[in-house]
C-alpha cells in the first residue's frame, strides 16, 4: 500500500484556466467576473485530464492513492482580494471533489484555502469546514505567505492564525504548509520560493511555543523540509541557545516531512536525520520537476524508487513511510470508502 501525500491537479482542463483568466481580467470590475456556476467541465473532460497523467503514473510507479489538491502555484493568493480568492478556491476545490468521486480509490481530497494578504485566516474557516464535512476532504494546504514572496503576514505562530488552528484541531485535519507562486521576481517559484517557505515556516515553529497551545495540531513541511534536514545541527543549536527542549520534543510530535526530494542522496540524508515516523511518502509528480534524470534514466519525481532503494530504512520503516504515517497524520483517510487497507 502506497499513499502519496503530496499531489496537485496540474493537468486541469483548459476551461478552468480560461475561467481564471476571465476572473483576473475583471478584478477591477466585479460585475464582469464569471460566477462559479459558469464553469462547465464534463466528467469526460475530467477523466481525460488524468487518465494519461496522474492515473497512468500511479499504475506505473506503484502508488495506490494520492492526496490531491489544486495546483499549488495556481492558488496565487496575492491576486485580487478575498472575494476573488474565495471564488477561485471554491471552483478549484469542487473539481478536486469531483475527481475523488470519479476515482474514489485513487484520489483523496485536500483543499485550497481562500487566503488573501491582510485578511485574517479565520476567513478561511467556512471553506475548510465545507470541504471536510461536505466534500470528504482530509486536510488543507496552508500558505504562510499569501503575499507571494514579500512575507507581509504575521508568522504562523502568531495568534492571528489561532482561529483557523482551533478549527483544524476540532476537525482533526492537518495542514501542509505550502506557499504559492512568487510575486517577488527575486524568487523562482519552485526553485527558491518553495524551499524558502518550507524553511521559514519550520523556523517560525521552532522559535515558538505554539504546540503548547495546540498539542494535537499537525503540519506537514513539503519538499523534504526545505533546508531543515541539511542544517539540522544549526536548528538544534538555535533551540539549545534559546533554552528550548530538544527538537524531537519541541516540534517532532507535530511536524512531519515529505519525500519530494528528487535524488537518492537527498532521500538518504532525510532518512538519516529525521526519524522514519516523521516522514510521509510524496512525489508531487507532474509538478515542479517533470523530466528524466540523465544520471539514472528515471524521472526525478519517481520518488518511490528512492525509498525502495534505501539501505538505511528497514522494511518496517518503509511501510510506515509509504502508507502508515499518512493514515496517522491524516486520520480522516480511515473513514473514506476506499481500498486503503
Amino acid at each position: 500500500m502506497v499513499i502519496d501525500c503530496h499531489g496537485h491537479y496540474t493537468t486541469e482542463p483548459e476551461a478552468l484556466l480560461d475561467w481564471r483568466k476571465r476572473q483576473i481580467a475583471a478584478i477591477n470590475d466585479p460585475s464582469q467576473r464569471p460566477s462559479t456556476d459558469e464553469l462547465r467541465i464534463s466528467d469526460d473532460q475530467l477523466r481525460a485530464s488524468v487518465e494519461n497523467a496522474q492515473l497512468r503514473l500511479q499504475r506505473e510507479r506503484g502508488t495506490s492513492a494520492t492526496l490531491l489538491s489544486p495546483r499549488a502555484s495556481g492558488m496565487s493568493h496575492h491576486i485580487g482580494d478575498a472575494s476573488v480568492s474565495a471564488a477561485w478556491s471554491r471552483v478549484s476545490n469542487d473539481l478536486i471533489h469531483r475527481l475523488t468521486q470519479l476515482y474514489p480509490n485513487n484520489f483523496i481530497g485536500v483543499c485550497q484555502l481562500p487566503q488573501s494578504p491582510g485578511v485574517a485566516p479565520e476567513n478561511c474557516i467556512g471553506e475548510l469546514v465545507r470541504c471536510v464535512t461536505e466534500l470528504g476532504f482530509v486536510g488543507c494546504n496552508l500558505n504562510p505567505d499569501p503575499s507571494g514572496g514579500y512575507w507581509t503576514e504575521p508568522p504562523l505562530t502568531d495568534r492571528w492564525w489561532y482561529p483557523l488552528y482551533e478549527k483544524m484541531v476540532e476537525l482533526d485535519v492537518p495542514a501542509m504548509i505550502h506557499v504559492s507562486a512568487a510575486a517577488n521576481r527575486a524568487f523562482h517559484t519552485t526553485g527558491s520560493h518553495y524551499i524558502n517557505g518550507d524553511t521559514t515556516a519550520f523556523v517560525q515553529l521552532l522559535m515558538s511555543d505554539l504546540f503548547k497551545d495546540f498539542p494535537t495540531l499537525r503540519f506537514i513541511i513539503p519538499h523534504g523540509g526545505g533546508a531543515i534536514p541539511y542544517h539540522w545541527g544549526r536548528y538544534r543549536g538555535i533551540a539549545q541557545d534559546q533554552n528550548k527542549p530538544p527538537l524531537s520534543e519541541l516540534v517532532l510530535n507535530n511536524v512531519f516531512f515529505d519525500t519530494c526530494i528528487y535524488h537518492q542522496p537527498g532521500i538518504d540524508l532525510l532518512t538519516r536525520v529525521i526519524s522514519a515516523e516523521n516522514i510521509l511518502f510524496a512525489s508531487e509528480m507532474l509538478g515542479a520537476v517533470k523530466g528524466v534524470d540523465p544520471e539514472t534514466g528515471h524521472n526525478y519525481d519517481d520518488t518511490r524508487r528512492y525509498i525502495d532503494a534505501s539501505t538505511i530504512l528497514t522494511a518496517e520503516h518503509k511501510r510506515a513511510i509509504l502508507a502508515g504515517n499518512a493514515r496517522r497524520v491524516y486520520p480522516r483517510i480511515q473513514s473514506l470508502p476506499m481500498a486503503v487497507s
